[in-house]
């Protein structure tokens, strides 16, 4: 495949977006023009799953192909340094990583040329004093970053959930440093002689929840889906997520303190908030086009939009990530190159966020290793025959988050989504079709103890095969 050939190709992952954050979804409470052209124009995949339900896991699984049990990584600071985007370097490509990609060590190539880096918004302990291109620029300003001991000198600091303005030069807020700096680069670099392949990854909508006034106004006050708490629902809760909500009430993770029953002003407040950040990193990826166009890379360019994972706000009782709920596997991802791909389509097979790696490979034409367990979207992109996994897998381990169990896994087909914990008899069980919101765990239900032990089968068979497919990659590492 020649360089005329090869697209050039950008892949814009957000931190922690839900599916329901882009107007041309379906969601009209949204304001996101650039997004919904990428929607309009583009092909939707509607049920894309994560592979585990925080940043590292996730993040991990997608740059490699294959899933956390393989990878080893099982909740974040989890060392990895490998990727696919060093095949794709080696094939001619220039890499370019700017913002967050969540590797461990931070700073670490992962086949990138050059790596930009900007990490969490809120850092703590060991990330604390890793100095990205962002804490430089902040530094150079002589500002100070709006960060978690700062919020705690706020009177008010208990009851915000995390939902904070950005009060520092709207410029120097992390979405806005990061698309900037994305902008800078295509517009002050010469073109390079073979294709591009950029990764941009924005921070938010990850909290804190730290929007300026300008986006804050298009949702303040406006009709939004809040949650509606139900006690019979956390009630039915496994002992982990029953643990994972105390604990999120105790410590403030990434500046937020959950609340056991938060009220709807505040429940408005963090959806606000967190919805505006959306419209922010949406302005951000429109001035990207733009400085594609102008750079003479649009033209021959696919753009692949997603999210490593989504975010409860609210939902079933919960705040951030780390259970398995739809609002939290699901996430958008959308391929745009209308001059490529026939545009203005929805895919509804089931497919895992890591399947972005094969296509990526597939369209720069580098061959896909036999042992990635990651399975390529091109039939769907081409409009041929796609029906989808038979069913996505999420998993994680023992964190500061879930410390009661080892190891979780999710199995999810259309119908049905199954929640096992290793070495624990109690779980979640959910009829999708009659349960959508994912409030009635059938776990216990002895009418339905024949579905649980075919999905507990399935996981088994699952994980027999990854070993099987997987075993030349340990070959080589051996």
């Amino acid at each position: 495949m020649s360089d005329q050939e090869r697209p050039n190709i950008i892949l814009i992952i957000t931190d922690q977006q839900r599916y329901e954050t882009i107007k041309a979804l379906g969601y009209d409470y949204m304001d996101t023009p650039n997004l919904d052209r990428l929607v309009n124009e583009g092909v939707t995949f509607s049920q894309c799953h994560i592979t585990a339900p925080s940043c590292a896991p996730s993040r991990a699984s997608l740059f490699t192909g294959t899933y956390p049990h393989t990878t080893g990584v099982l909740k974040n600071e989890d060392p990895w340094s490998k990727s696919w985007v060093g095949d794709l370097a080696d094939a001619g490509y220039t890499c370019i990583n700017v913002g967050k990609m969540h590797t461990a060590p931070m700073d670490t190539k992962v086949g990138f040329h050059e790596r930009y880096v900007v990490e969490n918004k809120d850092r703590y302990l060991a990330e604390r004093y890793f100095f990205d291109e962002w804490d430089k620029a902040l530094h150079a300003r002589g500002l100070v970053k709006q960060q978690r001991e700062l919020y705690r000198q706020r009177p008010d600091y208990r009851e915000r959930m995390g939902a904070f303005e950005w009060e520092l030069p709207e410029d120097l807020q992390s979405d806005m440093f990061v698309g900037n700096t994305a902008t800078w680069w295509l517009d002050a670099k010469p073109k390079p002689d073979g294709p591009l392949f950029m990764e941009i990854g924005f921070p938010g909508p990850h909290p804190p929840f730290d929007p300026t006034e300008r986006f804050i106004e298009k949702y303040r006050g406006k009709k939004l889906p809040l949650p509606k708490i139900k006690r019979e629902d956390i009630a039915g809760q496994p002992e982990p997520f029953q643990k994972l909500r105390e604990h999120n009430f105790e410590v403030d993770h990434d500046s937020v303190v959950h609340l056991d029953d938060p009220s709807d002003e505040q429940l408005q407040r963090l959806w606000e908030y967190y919805l505006a950040n959306m419209s922010m990193i949406d302005e951000k990826v429109g001035e990207i086009i733009d400085a594609l166009d102008r750079n003479g890379y649009l033209d021959n360019t696919v753009i692949f939009f997603t999210s490593d994972h989504g975010e409860a706000l609210g939902e079933h009782g919960h705040i951030q990530k780390w259970t398995f709920y739809d609002c939290v596997t699901k996430v958008p991802l959308i391929a745009w190159a209308p001059k490529r791909f026939q545009g203005g389509r929805e895919v509804d097979g089931l497919c895992q966020l890591m399947d972005i790696g094969p296509t990526i490979l597939d369209l720069a034409g580098v061959e896909k290793p036999d042992w990635m367990e990651a399975e390529t979207l091109m039939p769907a992109l081409e409009d041929e025959e796609f029906k989808g996994r038979p069913f996505v897998i999420a998993e994680h381990g023992r964190d500061v988050f879930l410390y009661t169990i080892d190891f979780v896994t999710m199995i999810r087909t259309k119908d049905w989504k199954l929640v096992q914990f290793l070495d624990r008899s109690d779980g979640q069980l959910f009829d999708l079709v009659n349960d959508p919101a994912e409030e009635i765990n059938l776990w216990d239900d002895p009418n339905h103890e024949d579905k649980k032990s075919e999905l507990i089968q399935m996981i088994g068979s699952f994980r027999i095969r990854s070993g099987y497919q997987t075993r030349k990659l340990w070959e080589k590492v051996r």
